[in-house]
């Protein structure tokens, strides 16, 4: 009894995986892996956000120019007003660029833990605890690292704005 090969290998298309990967993709992986990619999508961002709020920047220093031409009085407040503002200004974009960021690596990050839990044993059930678990903590350490990195770009450039403003004052 002859065994009858129902297989037929057809010798001009190579079988397809389901998990083979383009060129393209393998060029947009090795492209976003470098850190230099991750700083160049963080300038970028934080230029959009600057540009797009070019406006708001604006109207302070407008504002700012005012209250000093106005009264001359009071000679530091109408600064410092300022350059609080300014610098919860640039603070908000900072975070909001590093926010850009700092999503896909995170994201990145919950699934490369959740695929080793997987190898590791874990049961389906157990995964979807941990990786609730694993949700809400990684969402608290990333908001914290944010407020902190934003409170302290938001000091930086009000220090640096309320003496450059007041710079501005003294020169005639």
């Amino acid at each position: 009894m002859a065994q009858l090969n129902t297989t037929q290998e057809n010798p001009t298309t190579p079988p397809q995986s389901p998990c083979s990967i383009t060129n393209n993709q393998t060029l947009f992986i090795r492209i976003m892996s470098k850190r230099r990619t991750w700083a160049l999508l963080f300038i970028s961002v934080y230029s959009l956000l600057l540009s797009s709020s070019w406006n708001l920047l604006q109207s302070v220093l407008s504002w700012y120019n005012s209250s000093v031409s106005a009264s001359s009085n009071s000679f530091g407040w109408p600064a410092v007003y300022a350059s609080m503002a300014l610098g919860g200004i640039f603070g908000l974009l900072a975070m909001a660029a590093a926010l850009a960021v700092a999503v896909p690596a995170t994201l990145m990050t919950w699934i490369t833990v959740l695929v080793l839990l997987t190898f590791c044993g874990k049961p389906r059930k157990s995964l979807v605890v941990e990786g609730k678990k694993l949700t809400g903590e990684i969402f608290w350490v990333l908001l914290r690292v944010l407020i902190r990195e934003g409170k302290f770009v938001a000091a930086v450039c009000a220090v640096l704005g309320y003496f450059a403003l007041v710079r501005n004052i003294k020169e005639p």
